[in-house]
């Protein structure tokens, strides 16, 4: 059975005293066979191994503590309050191999704010784990898809904002997206007026090769990502292994992200090159289009780059679908076009900007979240819940977004890796679509005034959020649920871990009258 769908898009708190434990040591195991010149390789397995059926069991369970906390930072020179993970900004790396268990231990501590929080992983589909969903970064480590020297870990990209997130959503809601004032690289950059600050940098040697994990963490941001003079080669989008190929930039929407090889050889040329993460304007507004710069340096001694950056169009899109081949290959069951289930999605003006679906903008109620429900047998749930429900398993279910306006979006899907069928600017033509091995991630762009055709197969039971990563647009409304095959749901559930979370809400939503007045997630 196949379904498809049609998107129309118009306009446990704690106060007691808390001591982190140092953070596990890495430990980490090279495969034999994985050198600088045999990255494909990693123990018996390869990069041409299916990891979504083949999962190594190397008996190693890493443990991390993470406490969510509120903060005063200055990352730019401008002080502002922030929330952290550990008092850092980006959070912690968690690190890993391919096949360790991880376990990660979050205690929130926001308390000025009262703010509940929880975590969601990125590239971690939570198979089978869906009750166990600020940032940091992931590396697991495996194969690789092209040869380097040294991994130098991850680039996190982001937009700041000399405003608190609660001032930015205030604004959003009444007067549309706001202006963003910087963006960091790696949690650092400077800004126009202050002493503070500092630009990123990175050392690099001459003829030596090097792995960028780049994140996009923004809110409201798309980047062209390059380094002056300097070619990328593409390995990896969203966690899927890729055919690499070579560009001058990278487009990387929000809550995307790419591993890149740059090579370092132009130590001739100059000593010191611009890192550039450069905002779209077509699709948002930041004081400091040309400012958001690293440094990258041939040199011990660092010096102002005079290097130029490679031309580009302006716009907010994705890799060209071409270029994201994927290693293991895959492909999806033809659509049965005939059998179509209508969603439809429109704005309304009203004093508050809101997104809605079938007429209803998506409101999630804190105390009574849908796994409970699940769990307590609903067999029916709120128009305002936004739930699209899959009962059976191992169809494929079909995805049309069509917008027909001037702005882009970028989707991103819990609990799966999708499938890119068809992408691009202007209505879909019907016809056109790419099922033999196309393009597979969690979050792709949905061009302005343009379509996104995705799919994916119901093997992850649980429920699953579907939403923009632009973060006004989330708090306004624009997700949906997918509740996935619910009569197996409630077997997968830990009761009491959730229900003591839901207990300790309760009692402080209680004791404190919190107020929502956002979606919800």
């Amino acid at each position: 059975m196949k379904l498809l769908y049609f998107l129309f898009l118009g306009l446990a708190l704690e106060t007691a005293a808390f001591s982190i434990p140092n953070l596990e040591a890495r430990k980490s195991k090279r495969c034999i066979g994985n050198t600088v010149h045999t990255r494909k390789t990693w123990c018996e397995y390869d990069i041409n191994t299916d990891y979504t059926t083949v999962v190594p069991n190397t008996g190693v369970t890493r443990q991390y503590w993470f406490s969510v906390d509120e903060v005063t930072v200055a990352l730019d020179g401008f002080s502002r309050p922030a929330m952290a993970v550990n008092g850092t900004y980006p959070g912690p790396t968690i690190y890993a191999n391919w096949g360790d268990e991880v376990v990660v231990h979050v205690t929130n501590h926001l308390d000025e704010s009262g703010n509940g929080t929880s975590i969601h992983w990125h590239g971690i589909r939570q198979n089978y784990t869906n009750p166990n969903d600020v940032f940091g970064g992931i590396i697991i480590d495996g194969p690789a898809s092209s040869n380097y020297d040294v991994d130098k870990g991850v680039l996190f990209l982001n937009d700041w904002s000399h405003q608190t997130a609660d001032e930015l959503y205030t604004y959003a809601q009444t007067q549309g997206p706001p202006t963003l004032n910087n963006g960091l690289i790696n949690g650092t950059n400077v800004y126009n007026g202050t002493t503070g600050g500092s630009r990123f940098t990175m050392r690099a040697n001459q003829g030596e090769s090097y792995r960028l994990r780049i994140i996009n963490a923004a809110i409201d941001t798309h980047w062209k990502f390059m380094i002056d003079n300097h070619t990328l080669t593409v390995i990896s989008m969203d966690l899927v292994p890729i055919e690499p190929y070579t560009t001058n930039f990278i487009n990387i929407g929000m809550g995307q992200r790419y591993d890149v090889i740059v090579t370092a050889n132009q130590a001739l040329v100059a000593r010191n090159f611009w890192m550039r993460a450069v905002p779209q304007t077509q699709c948002s507004e930041n004081d400091s289009v040309d400012n958001i710069k690293g440094i990258f340096h041939y040199d011990t001694r660092i010096g102002t780059p005079e290097t130029s950056p490679y031309e580009f169009q302006d716009g907010c899109v994705d890799e060209d679908m071409s270029n994201l081949v994927p290693i293991v290959s895959k492909s999806v069951s033809p659509a049965d076009w005939s059998s179509v289930e209508d969603v439809a999605v429109s704005t309304n003006a009203n004093n508050l900007f809101r997104w809605y679906l079938n007429s209803t903008t998506m409101e999630v109620a804190w105390q009574d979240p849908t796994l409970l429900q699940i769990y307590n047998n609903a067999t029916t749930f709120s128009d305002s819940s936004g739930i699209i429900e899959l009962p059976n398993a191992n169809e494929w279910v079909y995805l049309l977004i069509n917008t027909s306006m001037p702005i882009a979006h970028p989707i991103h899907l819990h609990g799966h890796d999708f499938f890119i069928l068809a992408q691009g600017s202007n209505p879909w033509d019907g016809t056109t679509v790419s099922s033999t091995n196309p393009p597979r991630r969690d979050t792709a762009m949905l061009e302005s005034a343009g379509y996104l055709l995705i799919a994916f197969e119901t093997d992850n039971p649980g429920a699953w959020l579907m939403h923009c990563h632009i973060g006004w647009h989330t708090s306004e409304g624009f997700a949906l649920q997918f509740v996935e095959r619910s009569d197996e749901i409630k077997d997968l559930i830990d009761y009491q871990t959730l229900n003591q979370n839901c207990v300790a809400w309760t009692a402080y939503d209680s004791a404190y009258g919190i107020e929502q007045e956002d979606s919800g997630v």
